[in-house]
This record gives C-alpha cells, sequence and structure tokens, in this order.
C-alpha cells in the first residue's frame, strides 16, 4: 500500500489509529482553544529544541515549530506510535518525525546527536495511552532532556469521560470478558502523577486537574469507533463492537446529549510540567 493510499484510507493501520479517521472525528483535540493552556506552559522559545511525544497528526506540532525555529538551532521532533499518524505529520510540514513507542523511547540514529541535548518534552492528548508502562515513559523522557530540560504535557486524568467509561466497562462485563484488561486508559490523580514525577526524579512545577466541557460534533458512537473500536473492544468482531458501542450510546444519552441532539462528554485533563533535576 502506498503512503498516500494509506493517508487518506480511514482504516487503521497497526497500531490501531487512522490519521484520516482521527481528523474527521476528533480535530477538537488539537484546536487552538483547547490546546492553547498546555502551550502557554510550554512556553516554547525561539532556539529550543522540542520533543513532541505522541504528535498525532502533526497540528500542534508546527505550531512549536513556527516558534522554535525564529532563531537558529531551533528544532522539532514529533514521534507518534501509528505509521499513519507519522505519514500525515510529514504531509502537514512535520520535517523531522519518526515512529517509536512512548513506554519503551528509541531515538533513531538520525536524531541520536539530540539526545541528551533538548531543551523541552511536549506532549498532548497521549500519555493516557501509555497504560502499559507509565514509568517507561518518563524514562524516555529523562533519556532525551538535558539536564534541568522541561517536560510538559497535558493527558486525561482522574474522572476523566466519568460515565462513558463506566458504561464500556459495563458492556464488556456483561459479556464475559474482565473491563480491567480490556481498558486501555491510565487516568491519574494529581496526587498518583506526582509520586510518578518525583520517583523518575522530575521536581513538579506545576501540576493540577482541569475539568472541561468538550463537544462532541460527530456524536459519541463515532468517538467510541475512533477512540474505543481498536483498544477497549478490540477482542471483539465488528458485529459485536457495534453492539456494545449502540448499547453505550444509548446509555449515555440521558447525561451526554441535550434536547437539540448535540452530544458532549466531561473531560477531565492532568496538566503538568515538571523539570529533570
Amino acid at each position: 500500500m502506498s503512503s498516500q493510499t494509506s493517508r487518506d484510507s480511514d482504516a487503521p493501520d497497526a497500531s490501531g489509529w487512522s490519521a484520516s479517521l482521527y481528523n474527521k472525528t476528533a480535530s477538537f483535540v488539537y484546536s487552538a482553544g483547547y490546546v492553547a493552556p498546555v502551550l502557554k506552559l510550554l512556553a516554547a522559545q525561539p532556539g529550543e529544541r522540542v520533543l513532541d511525544v505522541g504528535c498525532g497528526s502533526g497540528e500542534v506540532t508546527l505550531v512549536i515549530d513556527r516558534i522554535v525555529r525564529r532563531q537558529k538551532g531551533g528544532l522539532v521532533v514529533g514521534v507518534d506510535h501509528s505509521e499513519s499518524m507519522i505519514e500525515k505529520a510529514k504531509a502537514n510540514g512535520i520535517k523531522h518525525a519518526f515512529i517509536g513507542d512512548a513506554q519503551a523511547l528509541q531515538i533513531p540514529e538520525e536524531f541520536q546527536e539530540h539526545v541528551g541535548k533538548f531543551d523541552a518534552v511536549f506532549s498532548n492528548a497521549t500519555l493516557h495511552w501509555c497504560k502499559q508502562n507509565p514509568a517507561g515513559v518518563l524514562e524516555g523522557v529523562k533519556k532525551v532532556l538535558k539536564p534541568g530540560g522541561r517536560f510538559v504535557a497535558e493527558m486525561g486524568g482522574f474522572l476523566n469521560c466519568i460515565g462513558l467509561r463506566m458504561a464500556l466497562s459495563e458492556a464488556v462485563r456483561s459479556r464475559g470478558r474482565d473491563p480491567k484488561v480490556h481498558d486501555p486508559w491510565y487516568f491519574p490523580s494529581v496526587e498518583d502523577y506526582t509520586k510518578l514525577l518525583v520517583a523518575a526524579n522530575f521536581e513538579p512545577i506545576h501540576i493540577s486537574l482541569n475539568p472541561r466541557f468538550t463537544e462532541i460534533p460527530s456524536g459519541l458512537y463515532d468517538w467510541m469507533k475512533l477512540f474505543a473500536r481498536n483498544s477497549f473492544l478490540s477482542n471483539f468482531n465488528d458485529e459485536e463492537a457495534d453492539e456494545i458501542m449502540k448499547e453505550v450510546e444509548e446509555k449515555c444519552r440521558i447525561d451526554c446529549q441535550d434536547e437539540s441532539g448535540r452530544w458532549a462528554l466531561m473531560y477531565a485533563r492532568l496538566r503538568f510540567s515538571a523539570i529533570l533535576k
């Protein structure tokens, strides 16, 4: 399959993601209003070197890139677990990007000269997918940062998508499966993530949990098709998954759909900045 065909298809890649479907369903993730707080916390400066972990299709990466490249030496490198996302990020103008797992970060040879020299590592809407080894994320970040470098991120935190997550868990459990095994999300509290940062030799400068009313323009079913079908529901066939998503949609309708038919979820975003000691 050619890169162009891959980019234009809604079919997920080996990681379970489709950049095309992501852009159609979840462009709110990288909307200016939603990313402004974490970009302000990053406070990227001209000439800095920044690694964007979970860069997705590159829209926020480009914002950072425009800032750091105002001065010679400025560099932004994107990394994402999805081949589809990296292809789209490069098509969007990200010159430096590679496929990699944030939980076991391996830097390609072409970027080895920058290892231990990045001024900042940035991440938006990615770390809550790192349930398998959240401590491994911090080990990878430590490897690339210079001493005193900063790690700035926003992710789903405690109470994120409350109600929807419970409904998915109940649907999975009712079919004889263990929802704890299938649930792909890591939504830590401020206290829990602070402990993780400190244990990894980071000094938290700011960490907060921020409730955010989040409109879902495409509807809850399409949200689940993007964010749950190939993760939470990956071990169900298409018929079973469709049945579950319709069931969950109906259960959540009373809380998540207004009288005009518009859907929304209550997100809770864990936002932090920490310095590598």
